[in-house]
């Protein structure tokens, strides 16, 4: 399962893919995770920083609500966020396309 719930928040497990031509979320990697590019290197936190700028514009959170649980330096995250419309409607769209 690529997400889980946890009260007024979903955490997400990630599959990032730093130095993209494009931040873009591509679908789900495998069973379990979110492959997300991620158009910033994987230098001094940048792709973090800009993984987290892209997921609060994507789903209508504040940056600051968005907290990076684990995989700071790992290619695979948990992402904890707030519950947004958005990001119902999406977790919808995946499980209706697996």
């Amino acid at each position: 399962m690529f997400y889980k719930e946890d009260g007024n928040f979903i955490i997400l497990k990630i599959k990032a893919q730093p130095q993209s031509h494009k931040s873009q979320i591509c679908g789900l990697y495998g069973e379990d995770a979110i492959k997300v590019k991620i158009s910033a290197p994987a230098v001094e936190g940048a792709a973090n920083k800009e993984l987290i700028k892209f997921l609060s514009k994507r789903f209508k959170v504040a940056k600051s609500d968005i907290t990076l649980l684990s995989g700071q330096s790992s290619k695979i995250k948990s992402i904890k966020l707030p519950k947004s419309q958005k990001l119902q409607e999406f977790i919808k769209e995946i499980e209706s396309g697996r």
